[in-house]
């Protein structure tokens, strides 16, 4: 089967899985009427419909029910093939180094094309940019400005991204306009040096009100005390987005503008290796723009994918 197939045969699973297109598309890291589309063509393929689906609900007909087992089972099988390949080739490790993140699917994407090593140092985005540059890593998922790109001389893919909310204390869910928030940043810049540039231009651009802190509260129990004592709705730092919330805390989403944090794959301008090449090919294709270029997104000045 081609690639096409396999990664649709993949996303079948997906939605299967979840019996919700918008959270399998999350999953995934593709645009939701891409992943729609490819359920579609790979029905017509099969020559089956494998979803019944309306407004409120997604479930299985019997023909899906019949071969998502079968289906996992083909997927399992391709994985097994691939990493006997990349053994038998003996292709160079890939160096990937992150901050906090990384896709869901690095492990199934990756397996055909390159041996890939997840490096144990889990730092900062400008730290993980720097070791890029310097070799000590080959990749690096992280957030990154187009200046930091061209003094470095690197080069980034997009690989995912995260719409950021707000916290507030009380019961009150609904969106919040971003020039009525808070966005923290912290006097540790050897920690907090990428998120106090984001922070600083999303404050400048929206209104939202910068605060200043020196207890590194940008996350976890400091963060949420700081919104308790706050007064108004708190902007997250991507590096709390999975963090549970205490019961006396909400999420409330942003809007005017809804506000995003991009992770890019960055590699040395100059890299040439085959295996990293095809490895970024790997970890990209079909990401889409992820909602980044929706009207009323916001995307900081020099992100890379800002268009």
């Amino acid at each position: 089967m081609t690639n096409m197939e396999l990664r649709q045969l993949r996303y079948f699973v997906a939605v299967a899985e979840e019996l919700n297109f918008g959270r399998a598309a999350e999953r995934l890291l593709i645009a939701g009427p891409s992943l729609s589309q490819q359920i579609k063509t790979l029905e017509r393929h099969l020559g089956v419909r494998l979803f019944d689906r309306d407004r409120r609900s997604v479930s299985l007909t019997p023909a899906g029910s019949a071969l998502l087992p079968h289906t996992r089972a083909l997927l399992e099988r391709a994985t097994d093939l691939q990493r006997r390949a990349v053994q038998l080739s003996g292709s160079e490790p890939v160096r990937l180094g992150y901050v906090n993140w990384l896709p869901p699917d690095l492990t199934a994407r990756a397996a055909a094309v390159a041996q890939v090593h997840i490096d144990a140092w889990i730092a900062p985005s400008h730290t993980q940019a720097a070791r890029v540059a310097d070799g000590s890593l080959d990749l690096a998922v992280c957030w990154v400005r187009t200046d930091d790109l061209e003094h470095r001389g690197l080069s980034a893919r997009l690989i995912g991204a995260d719409r950021l909310y707000a916290v507030a204390a009380g019961d009150d869910t609904s969106t919040v306009d971003a020039r009525d928030t808070v966005v923290l940043l912290d006097d540790d810049t050897t920690s907090w040096s990428s998120w106090n540039r984001y922070a600083e231009l999303l404050a400048r651009d929206t209104g939202a009100r910068a605060v200043r802190i020196s207890d590194g509260g940008i996350t976890g129990p400091g963060f949420f005390d700081h919104v308790r004592r706050s007064g108004r709705a708190v902007i997250n730092c991507p590096k709390g987005q999975t963090t549970p919330l205490p019961p006396d805390l909400v999420q409330r989403p942003v809007g005017a503008p809804e506000i995003y944090w991009t992770w890019s794959l960055v590699r040395r301008e100059s890299e040439d290796r085959p295996a990293v090449l095809a490895l970024i090919d790997a970890l990209c294709e079909g990401v889409g723009d992820l909602g980044l270029h929706a009207v009323g997104a916001w995307l900081p000045a020099g992100d890379p994918h800002r268009h």
